[in-house]
């Protein structure tokens, strides 16, 4: 439901923070692929924030924050 309410307006930047972050991992997958094809559809600027490195290394480009501080600059 949340998903669908995000991007019922066609957003053009969608921020989600940890979005299967307390989903079990089978659902976690599934929502994530739902996540990814609705912004394909859409055409939105998806701005994602996690501690999953298998889930960073699916988006276009990424950034690593530690500390506070950015590590490294823009990976594409």
């Amino acid at each position: 439901m949340a998903l669908a309410r995000a991007f019922v307006t066609h957003p053009a930047v969608l921020f989600a923070n940890e979005p299967t972050g307390s989903l079990d991992a089978a659902t976690g997958y599934a929502i994530i692929d739902l996540m990814f094809e609705m912004n394909r559809r859409n055409g939105a600027t998806l701005v994602l924030v996690t501690h999953d490195a298998e889930l960073a290394e699916r988006c276009d480009a990424t950034l690593t924050i530690e500390a506070g501080r950015l590590v490294n600059g823009l990976s594409v």
